[in-house]
């Protein structure tokens, strides 16, 4: 065989792998989209987890020096700016009346977070429940 034969062979082979690699990139593609989505919401979940634990942290720390229930309540707001306040639920027990030194003060914080990117909300539902509980003693 001569090279100019040889050559025309090769340059024939590396034409069909081209489109080889097209085929294999279409296939990966929305396989590769899903996985980075997920990333992505993954991430903007944990700091809405992480969010919320500060802010039952600050409330019960609130709490126990001796702020009423709307000022922790409050408190609890303002430490977590990028959650929605009408969607915080926060519980306080015991009750701002009955608060006695040296007993234990418990904030939990509840947030219903969105999913937000399509094809992840159809696979985990439309939203995830968050929760977080800080117990610390009344000063």
């Amino acid at each position: 065989m001569s090279s100019l034969k040889v050559r025309e062979i090769i340059m024939k082979n590396i034409k069909n792998q081209r489109g080889q690699a097209l085929v294999e990139f279409a296939v990966i593609l929305p396989l590769l989209l899903l996985l980075i989505m997920g990333i992505i919401q993954f991430g903007l979940v944990m700091n809405a987890y992480l969010t919320t634990q500060n802010a039952a942290r600050e409330g019960a720390r609130a709490g126990i020096v001796g702020d009423s229930d709307t000022e922790v309540k409050n408190i609890v707001s303002a430490v977590s700016p990028n959650l929605s306040a009408d969607k915080l639920i926060v519980n306080i027990t015991p009750a701002e009346g009955n608060r006695i030194s040296g007993e234990t003060l418990t904030v939990q914080v509840s947030y219903n977070y969105p999913i937000t990117i399509p094809i992840i909300d159809s696979l985990l539902g439309s939203s995830i429940l968050l929760n977080a509980k800080t117990t610390m003693r009344i000063e």
